[in-house]
């Protein structure tokens, strides 16, 4: 399987708090990982290290094959890798005063000089695909948090990126807004959209990720196929974790 991502030793502190610890990540294409593990352990952190909203400490990442120390590398390397990732947030970062439509063209038209009638055209394909396409015109304040968060998925799959990192995209929905979300990604996987998921729905992980990494106190505590992670975790941390997360 083609490697896309692969990240060594990478670091991060906030002065005296050592978020990440020495850590290690292999992606290859058409993988779906899962990031579990309890608030403060990290997960949010290495995301944003690996697409470059934070700046690590120390660590290598492999990129499409071209590596990358991530702690200088220079304004056009990291704006080369945002060019072949997406990155969709906890709280959507959609553009207020900007329609769907234009919310997802913005990408194309002003970071790839891409053609409007073009970039519309890849926009409505793609708000279509997120059960969107009769809310082209709407602004975000008309929409549900599940709806602005399929405008955002559909804003990181405009540039065809070779990987999603997804931070807890579903932790600011009401419950009953978390299932359409859900339903696009996993539709995604299905299509063979290479992902790394920050998150806290359980049955996600097991049923959709192939791969599960569990995170605390900065480390991967365990890592393993997602079936496998959830039906016989290796780590007495991990076992604790499931069970308090499956008996709430």
């Amino acid at each position: 399987m083609e490697k896309i991502l692969e990240a060594k030793g990478i670091s991060k502190s906030f002065g005296n708090l050592n978020i990440l610890k020495e850590i290690d990540l292999s992606v290859s294409k058409g993988d779906v990982i899962a990031i579990i593990g309890p608030s403060g352990s990290g997960k949010t952190t290495l995301l944003r290290c690996l697409n470059f909203l934070e700046r690590a400490d120390s660590g290598t990442m492999d990129f499409m094959g071209k590596r990358i120390a991530l702690s200088s590398a220079d304004r056009k390397t990291v704006q080369a890798i945002r060019m072949r990732t997406g990155f969709v947030f906890q709280n959507y970062n959609l553009f207020q005063n900007k329609t769907v439509i234009q919310n997802v063209t913005a990408g194309l038209t002003i970071a790839r000089k891409v053609r409007r009638e073009d970039a519309e055209k890849t926009a409505l394909a793609l708000l279509e695909k997120v059960g969107l396409s009769d809310k082209i015109d709407a602004y975000p304040h008309e929409l549900s948090g599940g709806q602005q968060q399929r405008v955002a998925i559909a804003r990181s799959l405009a540039s065809s990126p070779e990987i999603i990192y997804f931070d807890e995209p579903t932790s600011a929905l009401d419950p009953e807004l978390i299932g359409e979300v859900l339903a696009v990604m996993k539709q995604l996987a299905d299509d063979g959209m290479t992902m790394i998921v920050v998150t806290h729905e359980m049955n996600f992980a097991r049923n959709v990720s192939t791969r599960t990494i569990f995170m605390e106190d900065g480390r991967i505590v365990e890592s393993a196929p997602s079936e496998e992670f959830f039906s016989a975790p290796k780590t007495e941390r991990a076992r604790e974790f499931i069970n308090s997360i499956l008996n709430r």
